[in-house]
């Protein structure tokens, strides 16, 4: 009897403790905000409009921009999560078609002296490293913080291959990781961000990647490119 006693105990005792287990992971996994997960768009829209552009469709489980239904190269259709974050860690893939170009934003400003998401924001790039002329630029590669830093390394996979992406903001610290490799590091919104802002493009671009929190934004630059496994995460 006693050990029949003993034996119901520690049954107990490990139903609790798994309870207790599935309880920290469901609460571990509930720090995720999912904003694409294969089957809806509905925490997109398309930037200063209330729908969402027909030109991104879902296929299969990705977020494909079908450049077949686009009115000409870049032609505007940049999509912006709905919801708007400040420090965050975002997770994500993509992989591109041949020669194709695209861009992952984030902070960016929904107002109407930014005319498109590029101009109020910086950008993670995303592009065919040997098929698109951006390739052969320094800091226009994929991983890139675009014109602005250049990877440390190409940690980019070939067309056709999902790329791992991360962008942790927290802080004033950016960090960007490609495929496991952290490929960007710096701080933002001090002397370090105006001095490559200073040497960048965006010198004289009024506003440009000075907000501290915005939108998420996926490019329409006229090109074939699929995105998946969307989530974020708040840090603030």
């Amino acid at each position: 009897m006693k050990n029949l006693k003993k034996i119901t105990m520690i049954m107990v005792m490990g139903a609790l403790s798994a309870c207790g287990q599935a309880e920290q992971n469901t609460e571990a996994s509930s720090e995720w905000e999912i904003l694409f997960d294969g089957s809806s768009t509905d925490q997109w829209r398309g930037y200063m409009r209330e729908d969402f552009p027909s030109e991104w469709i879902i296929d299969g489980d990705t977020l494909f921009y079908n450049s077949d239904r686009a009115g000409g190269p870049g032609s505007g259709n940049d999509i912006i999560s709905k919801g708007e974050y400040g420090q965050f860690e975002l997770n994500l893939e993509w992989k591109v078609a041949e020669g194709s170009n695209s861009g992952i934003f984030w902070h960016v400003v929904e107002d109407e002296k930014f005319e498109n998401v590029y101009n109020s924001a910086a950008e993670m790039q995303v592009v065919d490293n040997i098929g698109h002329p951006d390739g052969r630029i320094v800091s226009h590669q994929a991983g890139d913080l675009y014109d602005m830093i250049a990877s440390s390394v190409d940690a980019s996979k070939p067309v056709g291959e999902w790329n791992e992406v991360r962008i942790i903001v927290s802080g004033n610290t950016l960090q960007q990781y490609l495929n496991g490799v952290k490929v960007v590091e710096t701080t933002m919104w001090d002397d370090n961000w105006a001095a490559i802002l200073a040497d960048s493009k965006f010198a004289t671009w009024p506003g440009f990647a000075q907000s501290k929190t915005g939108h998420f934004a996926l490019q329409d630059h006229g090109n074939p490119v699929w995105y998946r496994n969307i989530k974020v995460k708040k840090l603030d």
